[in-house]
């Protein structure tokens, strides 16, 4: 095959190979280049000699500085690099940016679940939310019961859900941070596809009682039925329950009367401003930052401009890029809303012994990401072109801090299934995914679209990528095409005409709650 390399700017001094494969010793690239070393797939070759301590620049960034002088065509990877400092917070650009106003995106619209509180979801699922870890089992046991004897009774229900956790008891409840987890649970028990029927299952002597879980006004909008949503509670130490089965056929009785009210109801039409989508990535390569993330960025261009709301996260992977984050806020008090939520990851981490450097996987240093700095540049293309509007702290909902609609930011760990735990909390409907080593990441709560960076995972894992944005590297689609493509597919799947293969196949990551709070 054609050597093939990609550099992101013309400024930059490094390129990453392309190839499947990689590319041997002594491959001369179209430049007239001779490569010194065999290049992985995905991995950097020096474009230039670089003397000790000069900077490597990819996306027009100093990603680090070569720790040893490297030849031209040399093999550029981590332990030739010496990562940069962290940006400093002070003296950072605040709402700087102004792109010009792209028009609106009319007439899109998918079939949804109009709530009563305003929201609209894209599943019509029973929600079983539970106070702490003890009841995991017996609840297990219940929603075999309920998917087996009670699902097939009520069609137009997509299926029950438990909001299973590790947190509730043996916990310093009281401390600062322990905010966090319960706002968490709480928000998640409200999103949009739960419809507001919650069940709640307690073991009754647990720190994380019932009510200061769900404490009244959560759940107090008037419902279809006309009067005021309540809190429905199975306390299996309750003296009513004489053995397990007393257990059991309460949760399923309550259960029933629960499916019956979602039962009812019926997709509708609803513009694609309804869509709460978050975005997010894992197992990163160095091709995220050049096909699916890139193509996820114009399908949030897309978005915004039909008033849909796109949340990116992931403190550590967005850090490296603060000064960009900060210019693009639409206000200042945005920008000091992100600066804040940075300030206090570096706190957090500081407590723990690390940096953000300790956020890199050994696979994605073997799918060619050298440190943080690069992994970061990939991440926040994600976010797109549009202002950020919008700031959520970890656990928060965009209805309690009043967004509508737009671009946010919603601060969160990096780590897959707790950064999708909070974004279910934030209240998204739609969960967009982008990977490059491969994960069978999915969650039961909303549907999962996974894009895959390069066209070898998108073969080998056919059944398991929903969009292939490796045809971007291949020269057989655009950014734009595959940003399109996605677009509509998350219109398809939003409406319930298309599964994600996740969804077809149950593929379900557990709850992980962000607790900074200690354990007692």
């Amino acid at each position: 095959m054609q050597p093939l390399i990609i550099k992101m700017h013309e400024r930059d001094n490094v390129a990453i190979v392309a190839n499947d494969g990689g590319l041997a010793a002594g491959t001369v690239l179209p430049s007239g280049l001779a490569l010194a070393d065999k290049v992985p797939q995905g991995h950097k070759v020096a474009l230039v000699d670089l003397a000790a301590g000069a900077e490597v620049r990819r996306y027009d960034v100093v990603i680090g500085r070569a720790a040893r002088a490297i030849a031209a065509g040399c093999w550029v990877h981590e332990r030739l690099l010496e990562m940069p400092a962290a940006r400093t917070l002070q003296g950072l650009p605040i709402a700087t940016v102004r792109p010009p106003a792209l028009p609106p995106l009319e007439g899109h619209s998918f079939e949804g679940y109009r709530n009563a509180d305003g929201s609209v979801g894209t599943r019509n699922i029973l929600a079983i939310t539970t106070t702490v870890q003890c009841v995991a089992g017996v609840l297990d046991f219940a929603l075999r019961r309920i998917e087996q004897e009670l699902l097939p009774l009520f069609p137009n229900v997509d299926g029950v859900v438990a909001l299973e956790h590790s947190y509730g008891c043996g916990v310093a409840i009281e401390a600062p941070g322990a905010e966090i987890p319960i706002r968490t649970l709480r928000n998640i028990s409200r999103n949009p596809n739960f419809g507001g029927e919650v069940l709640v299952l307690s073991l009754g002597c647990e720190k994380l009682q019932p009510e200061r879980l769900l404490p009244p006004g959560t759940f107090a909008i008037a419902d279809a039925r006309g009067g005021e949503a309540g809190l429905d509670v199975v306390c299996l130490q309750d003296e009513a329950h004489v053995g397990f089965m007393s257990m059991i056929d309460s949760i399923m009785a309550r259960a029933r009367a629960h499916l019956e009210r979602l039962n009812a109801r019926r997709r509708e039409t609803c513009p694609a401003s309804a869509l709460v989508v978050g975005v997010q990535c894992g197992g990163s390569d160095a091709f995220s930052g050049v096909t699916a993330n890139p193509a996820v960025g114009h399908c949030t261009d897309l978005l915004v401009r039909a008033g849909a709301t796109v949340m990116f996260s992931e403190v550590t992977e967005v850090r490296d890029g603060i000064d960009q984050l900060t210019a693009r806020a639409s206000t200042p008090e945005v920008a000091a809303a992100m600066i804040a939520e940075m300030a206090w990851y570096d706190a957090y981490l500081d407590r723990g012994g690390v940096d953000r450097s300790a956020n890199t996987t050994p696979g994605n240093k073997k799918g060619g990401l050298s440190n943080i700095v690069e992994k970061a540049m990939g991440s926040i293309v994600k976010s797109g072109s549009a202002p950020i509007s919008g700031v959520l702290s970890p656990g928060q909902s965009l209805r309690e801090r009043g967004i509508a609609s737009g671009l946010v930011y919603a601060a969160t760990p990096a780590s897959d299934f707790i950064c999708g735990t909070l974004q279910l909390a934030a209240g998204m409907n739609l969960h967009v995914f982008t990977t490059g080593r491969g994960t069978p990441y999915g969650l039961a709560e909303v549907p999962v679209i996974k894009v895959a960076t390069r066209s070898d995972l998108a073969r080998r894992w056919h059944d398991l990528m929903d969009v292939n944005a490796g045809r971007i590297a291949d020269g057989q689609a655009s950014i734009e095409e595959v940003g399109r493509e996605l677009f509509q597919l998350m219109l398809d799947v939003a409406s319930g005409r298309k599964k994600t293969w996740a969804e077809q196949w149950k593929l379900h990551n557990a709850l992980v709650l962000f607790n900074p709070a200690p354990v007692t």
